[in-house]
């Protein structure tokens, strides 16, 4: 099966159902040739979306992305890139845990220094600032777009209640609206997606670019006997991980899903990722991997996506009842 390619929401932007992203993986874990082989291999699957954010590893991650990038030599039009605006990289007033006017615009411009490019295709707002008016932050973010830096810009892990109020306020002063989101959502975290936002996919025609379809690796299973030598639970800095990868209900339910799973001829993770692709809200499921091997085993997710037919969606709902939010 080809890759599929959807409508980021109401936009005309087509974005591959499965994309890669690199929060965790570039820096940490992976190193520039190893970078350059995830983004190739991706790419050859027929992954246009990747997806990453200023406070990965510090900005390392753009860094490492764009040079990836400009190694491979890929055309500036055949692919779609992102970065998240925040946290911040420096602590000073105005430069962290902020969206207000100065810090939005200057971010905006180290980003596309540390990734070497000209403009992002999509540009998030990476969290939600309550300290700061909500119409500072729509005018910067429609002046961003107007200035040609970024294309289309959005929110991630927005209440819908401020995401319909940004919207709002560049409908009636005629500004860039956001057009996408960017939640959780996997089997165990789904409120948001399929109940917060729900009026928002018809109303503002809202798309989804979800994140950690694996549930930070328990949906592969990998955490049913402890937290394994080498991975993301086992990293520095990963401790608030450890207590949800070991818990006994969910490592449970992963057991139900593994039997699901084997029956259908695919891998757990594969599975769990299928699982976020069905959901027609969302026009893209973003996975990460930090081995070339884990790419391939991804992204062959796209084959499991017409195996989810009513009876085993039934099933999947059964196994996760009672530990899903």
């Amino acid at each position: 099966m080809d890759m599929e390619y959807r409508r980021l929401g109401r936009s005309g932007l087509q974005v591959s159902v499965l994309s890669f992203g690199s929060w965790v993986t570039f820096g940490p874990q992976l190193h520039d040739h190893l970078a350059v082989e995830c983004l190739d291999a991706a790419r050859g699957a027929g992954v246009n979306f990747f997806d990453n954010a200023e406070s990965y590893a510090g900005g390392e991650s753009e860094r490492i992305m764009g040079q990836a990038i400009a190694q491979l030599r890929w055309p500036r039009h055949s692919y779609v890139v992102s970065t998240k605006l925040f946290w911040g990289l420096h602590d000073e007033p105005n430069m962290r845990n902020t969206l207000n006017r100065k810090y939005l615009l200057q971010a905006a411009d180290a980003s596309l220094e540390r990734f070497g490019l000209g403009f992002v295709d999509l540009l998030f707002c990476h969290r939600n600032d309550p300290d700061t008016p909500i119409e500072e932050t729509v005018w910067a973010m429609s002046d961003i777009i107007s200035a040609g830096k970024a294309l289309y810009w959005g929110t991630s892990e927005w209440p819908a209640d401020e995401i319909r109020a940004a919207w709002d306020i560049a409908e009636r002063h005629h500004l860039h609206k956001p057009v996408m989101e960017q939640p959780q959502y996997n089997l165990f975290t789904r409120r948001k997606v399929e109940r917060e936002f729900a009026r928002l996919y018809d109303d503002i025609g809202l798309g989804l670019t979800t994140w950690s379809p694996l549930a930070s690796g328990l949906l592969t299973g990998k955490y049913r006997a402890g937290v394994p030598e080498g991975s993301r639970a086992s990293l520095p800095g990963y401790d608030w991980l450890r207590d949800s990868l070991t818990d006994e209900r969910r490592n449970a339910a992963v057991g139900k899903l593994a039997t699901i799973a084997g029956e259908l001829g695919c891998t757990l993770a594969q599975l769990a990722i299928a699982w976020c692709a069905s959901n027609p809200r969302v026009s893209t499921v973003i996975t990460g991997a930090s081995r070339v091997e884990q790419v391939h085993e991804n992204l062959a997710a796209i084959e499991v996506i017409p195996l989810l037919t009513g009876g085993v969606r039934e099933r999947i709902d059964a196994a996760v009842a009672g530990v899903a939010r």
